[in-house]
């Protein structure tokens, strides 16, 4: 049967899914600090959409069977992505996570690291209980990648840089090599070699799916009546120095109708202080206006035609085990929160 939506696709994993929570509480949930064991268990109430690990999961079942090493590369993946979020509130200073008050604003900055490092220990104590020293390999150098991404995006709003292709370097270092390395070890996890030709679309394909998740993630920040819809807050781009696609595009257009406004724009959003809020509403309409979020659902369109096209080459255009993975992109497009 062809499963045609993300509910679906989740409904059939459902005892996947199961195990693959019944790991995570498990990791955490052994330590005999009280404080620790109440944050984690406050966090983990909050569940995400378990995008990466069910591209693990998925991975595994398009090439073999959904065993105990494929679920904890699974839990791994979906561990460190949490300690990520963790650090990165931190960084952001953010208060708001999936609708709920982050841990950092909760209890403080140095809970909160803690926290965060404790999850990335159970994601290695997982990675290492595979026994498969590329399924380690791939975590590691993921971490080192969102490290440098982090970096990379910190160095580029101080230096204001106006490049579409520095955006979309550190989407795919932030963002997208998180979903690469989830194939990746989903493959590993049932026996596929590195070298695998069909391994290596679902890289290009994962890429892809990363890169169009991060932009739709970035439109979001453009609309604040969303924010109660999304679970965080929006309008916070800009006040860190970070230009996205669609006023990136809006700024580096060549056929403003007013230049003078458009030289304010860009000014405005290359200025050394943090914008206040009036300036930061009129940055984001003059994106909206001038065609930027159209430019970037655009954009995600030519990226889910390359991944299906991608896919189709490596598998059989008529292949319905690839249901999952086309319905997958769809919702990333389409979702809405």
């Amino acid at each position: 049967m062809t499963t045609n939506t993300y509910d679906d696709i989740k409904e059939s994993i459902a005892p996947e899914l199961a195990r693959l929570h019944e790991a995570i509480h498990h990791t955490l949930k052994s330590s005999s600090n009280p404080l620790l064991n109440t944050v984690v268990e406050s966090y983990l109430q909050s569940k995400g959409k378990l995008i990466r690990p069910i591209l693990v999961i998925l991975t595994a079942r398009l090439f073999g069977d959904v065993s105990d090493k494929v679920i904890a590369s699974a839990s791994a993946v979906e561990m460190l992505h949490n300690a990520s979020l963790i650090h990165d509130d931190v960084v952001d200073e953010s208060e708001m996570r999936r609708g709920a008050p982050t841990i950092n604003a909760v209890w403080d900055n140095h809970i909160a690291v803690l926290v965060g490092d404790f999850f990335e220990a159970g994601a290695l104590s997982q990675a290492v209980s595979t026994g498969d020293i590329r399924i380690v390999d791939s975590l590691t150098c993921l971490g080192r990648i969102l490290s440098l991404g982090e970096l990379d995006q910190i160095y580029n709003a101080r230096g204001h840089t106006l490049s579409e292709e520095a955006y979309f370097k550190i989407i795919n270092q932030k963002t997208a090599s998180l979903f690469v390395s989830c194939v990746e070890i989903g493959a590993y996890a049932v026996g596929i070699a590195i070298d695998d030709p069909r391994l290596m679309a679902m890289r290009r394909y994962a890429e892809l799916l990363g890169l169009c998740f991060q932009i739709r993630d970035d439109i979001f920040d453009y609309f604040p009546a969303e924010t109660s819809t999304i679970g965080k807050p929006t309008a916070n781009d800009i006040r860190e120095g970070k230009v996205t696609l669609p006023l990136l595009y809006a700024l580096t257009s060549e056929d403003a109708p007013d230049p003078d406004y458009h030289q304010m724009m860009r000014q405005a959003a290359m200025a050394d202080d943090q914008p206040d809020e009036d300036m930061i509403e009129a940055l984001y309409a003059y994106a909206r206006q001038r065609g930027g979020i159209d430019y970037a659902y655009t954009t995600m369109e030519h990226l889910h035609s390359e991944a299906t096209t991608v896919l189709s080459a490596a598998f059989g255009a008529d292949n319905e085990a690839l249901a999952p993975f086309h319905s997958i992109f769809r919702f990333i497009i389409d979702r809405r929160k």
